[in-house]
């Protein structure tokens, strides 16, 4: 599975909104309408964070700095004042949120069979009472819709589009992962003495030397969607499965040999998640 169920699974009582409709797949996607009026302050509980928060501040701190200018407007418009225009300090605003809107858990994660190293939308996307859509990869698609009608008049009253952008830029990290935390704080303790801002520097430099003839790759989509979670979830299932598990057993200490063979790859999942985050804001916004 992309993220372990266990550590953001709900409360036995979910509450929730309702997704309509019986298919919520990427060509027939219905919307999950969302009107909290709850108060803005958030309560935090500890909680397990897959990235981690500076894992999803990498993300959107690589996306911001891809934005048009159509986009980086919208998206200034949309945060809140409180994040003085600066998309990664909100970006783990919905893990703080996730017992509070207890609705929201099943949404970070895909819980694949065990014993598969694939994705299927129909088969994998649901929560755990079975309803199709509630999973990062439909929580992607609804998201992206509700900010679709960011110049419609009737949005304002219909979403909170603020609360969708820091959905969707949460998730599009969450979809991107592989390994929890632990590596990338230990590369920023090894390699960035302990700067998180000096670790997204240098992926933002691979993104444009290393990297920089995969970037068009990563940010198209096919059949010209705004966004392409389904692409994204089927490269973290494959790269779990050929990089995060192999050669480690439940319980067992990690030796340096897997840390520096895997570092690589959370940093293309981050530069990854980063890309496609502007691009698909980019295809939103204009």
């Amino acid at each position: 599975m992309m993220a372990d169920s266990r550590a953001v699974a709900a409360a036995d009582e979910i509450e929730r909104d309702r997704f309509s409709g019986d298919d919520l797949g990427l060509d027939e996607r219905k919307t999950l309408v969302q009107k909290h009026k709850e108060e803005d302050e958030a309560i935090f509980f500890p909680v397990i964070h897959g990235w981690g928060t500076d894992g999803h501040l990498t993300v959107c701190r690589i996306a911001q700095s891809r934005l048009s200018e159509a986009a980086a407007e919208a998206v200034k418009k949309l945060l809140p004042e409180t994040a003085e225009n600066d998309l990664g300090s909100v970006c783990s605003w919905a893990d703080q949120v996730k017992f509070r809107y207890r609705w929201s858990s099943p949404l970070h994660y895909i819980d694949t069979p065990d014993d598969l190293c694939t994705y299927q939308y129909n088969r994998d996307c649901k929560d755990e009472n079975g309803e199709k859509g509630r999973c990062v990869a439909g929580a992607i698609n609804n998201y992206t819709t509700q900010l679709l009608t960011y110049n419609s008049a009737a949005s304002q009253a219909e979403y909170n589009l603020t609360e969708a952008l820091l959905f969707l830029s949460h998730y599009m990290g969450d979809i991107h992962q592989v390994w929890d935390a632990n590596i990338i704080e230990t590369a920023e303790e090894r390699l960035y003495d302990s700067n998180v801002d000096d670790l997204i520097d240098a992926i933002q430099q691979n993104i444009t030397t290393e990297w920089v003839d995969l970037v068009k790759r990563w940010e198209t989509c096919s059949a010209n969607k705004t966004t392409c979670p389904d692409i994204y979830a089927s490269e973290g299932i494959k790269a779990a499965c050929d990089w995060a598990y192999k050669g480690a057993s439940e319980g067992s200490t990690l030796e340096d040999d897997y840390f520096d063979s895997r570092l690589p790859i959370v940093n293309l999942r981050l530069a990854q998640g980063g890309v496609r985050l502007a691009a698909t804001l980019n295809r939103i916004f204009g």
